[in-house]
């Protein structure tokens, strides 16, 4: 998947590890909605929030002080989720929760998994389709630039999230204040949850695109400072971040229909920036180019800019229309 005779003992090092504790990991991403969608939203966040302040404690740690090196790393991110996994399943089988877990109610039933997986295939899909990338990105990437440019992707990637993940966060937040009045038929209330979403997600990827335009090197040296791998990130980067402003359009949008029941189309939708345009153009530009490593950076704003505008074109012309449909019903 892109990983040469330099790296790949690292990848394997911490996988290994990772994966063992990967139940861990499942739990904390399964679990914690259901302690948001009781209203315990402050107790959904400390989850977050504990995992991350231990992983940032003991990496230092694991990986300096007793040099472990890369599977400290890894097993920094396996403990604090660890800790997360039992926090959570303590606070489901506790007695403030309203939901409690009992062993009663575990038993698979096809009218409620049905239905969930018909909702959360978007979000599938949306997930999934990351690994697809990271394998296009990093094959192409070392076939045409080598490790510097692998690792200019893997900078650039952690980079990438500090935009994506809030935006993300932004709209799940949004998805039951919208659904919630779309089922009661409070038309009115559903657009303003939409305007107040749309209008977030939009204003802070602009800042974010603006600063990567201005300040990538400044923002590279956090990751690294191995000086040519900076300056390799800096050039990179600009080409890559170049339309991540059209991200708050996309995800705004998709979540939105998501949240208004319409989970086909958000998953159409979700495939067409990943699948359909960016894992091909990763592909087609470097033979287009004439620098083929600029080719496999210049993929991420076309696809970008390209979904953005058909998802949010789509989202427009039809949300009239599906606030009727649910007026109607109630």
């Amino acid at each position: 998947f892109g990983a040469s005779e330099a790296t790949l003992p690292y990848a394997l090092a911490y996988s290994r590890i990772y994966i063992l504790g990967s139940v861990c990991v499942l739990l904390v991403m399964g679990m914690n909605p259901f302690i948001t969608t009781q209203g315990f939203a402050k107790i959904s966040m400390l989850t977050t929030v504990i995992g991350a302040v231990i992983n940032i404690i003991l990496d230092p740690i694991l990986i300096f002080v007793l040099d472990m090196g890369v599977r400290g790393a890894a097993i920094a991110t396996v403990l604090s989720q660890a800790v997360g996994a039992f926090w959570i399943l303590r606070f489901l089988t506790g007695s403030k929760t309203i939901l409690r877990l009992r062993k009663e109610h575990l038993r698979p039933e096809g009218r409620v998994i049905l239905p969930v997986m018909g909702l959360g295939i978007s979000t599938f899909v949306m997930l999934s389709t990351e690994s697809l990338l990271s394998i296009s990105f990093s094959s192409s990437l070392a076939r045409y630039g080598g490790d510097v440019a692998v690792g200019a992707m893997t900078v650039i990637t952690s980079v990438s999230q500090l935009c994506t993940m809030p935006i993300q966060g932004i709209c799940q937040g949004g998805q039951p204040v919208m659904s919630f009045n779309f089922g009661a038929g409070n038309q009115a209330r559903v657009k303003e949850a939409f305007r107040f979403q749309f209008t977030l997600c939009f204003g802070y990827t602009t800042l974010f695109w603006l600063g990567m335009m201005l300040v990538p090197g400044l923002v590279a040296g956090i990751f690294t400072s191995d000086v040519p791998l900076i300056q390799y990130t800096t050039w990179a980067m600009r080409i890559y971040m170049a339309g991540i402003f059209a991200m708050g359009f996309q995800i705004a949008c998709q979540q939105s229909f998501m949240a208004l029941g319409q989970a086909k189309v958000s998953l159409l939708l979700a495939c067409l920036r990943k699948i359909i345009l960016l894992i091909p153009l990763i592909f087609i530009l470097p033979h287009v180019v004439s620098d083929p490593v600029f080719g496999v950076f210049l993929a991420e704003p076309v696809s970008d800019i390209l979904a953005a505008t058909i998802t949010t074109i789509t989202f427009f012309a039809r949300f009239d229309k599906i606030l009727d449909q649910g007026a109607a019903r109630v």
